[in-house]
This record gives structure tokens, C-alpha cells and sequence, in this order.
């Protein structure tokens, strides 16, 4: 399985007094959808991990909403970290 090079967006001081906010999760999650991706990739058969995307997307997927309603700066700043939705062009 290739690894993705992440470059971790928080600091390893930070990740062990803040692994419960919002911003570590998006980003443990994303390291997570990313290495199943790949996985995936080479056995498309799989289908209990294609459960486990899906269901691992859907938390990514209500985390990024909670914090886009809480706070919209470090929910625009957390997606342009992680590159992980297409801004638009308007």
C-alpha cells in the first residue's frame, strides 16, 4: 500500500492537548479516508472497507458542517490546510 506524505497541519505539541477538537478530528479522519482510498484502489472488492469510507466520510462530512456553522474562519482555513474541497470560482 503506498502512503500518502501528509505533512502533519498541527503541531505534535498541540496534537496531544487538543485531540478532541474539531480540527484533529477532520484531520485524523482525512489521513483515514486517504489511506482506505488507496487501499481501495488496489482491491475494489473490498466491500467492508467501502462501508467504512463511506461511514467515515459522513463524520468528516457533519464535523465540517458543525464547524462551518461555529466558526467559519478556521473552518475556511482548516479546508485550505487539508485541501480536501474544491473552492469556487465566484
Amino acid at each position: 500500500m503506498v502512503r500518502n506524505s501528509f505533512i502533519s497541519v498541527i503541531s505534535q505539541k498541540e496534537n496531544e492537548e487538543n485531540r478532541g477538537s474539531v480540527e484533529f478530528q477532520v484531520f485524523s479522519f482525512t489521513t483515514k479516508i486517504r489511506r482506505l482510498t488507496s487501499h481501495l484502489e488496489l482491491h475494489k472488492k473490498d466491500y467492508s472497507s467501502q462501508r467504512g469510507l463511506r461511514k467515515i466520510l459522513g463524520k468528516r462530512q457533519r464535523l465540517l458542517a458543525y464547524l462551518s456553522k461555529k466558526n467559519r474562519v478556521r473552518y475556511k482555513e482548516l479546508i485550505g490546510q487539508l485541501d480536501i474541497r474544491e473552492t469556487k470560482t465566484r
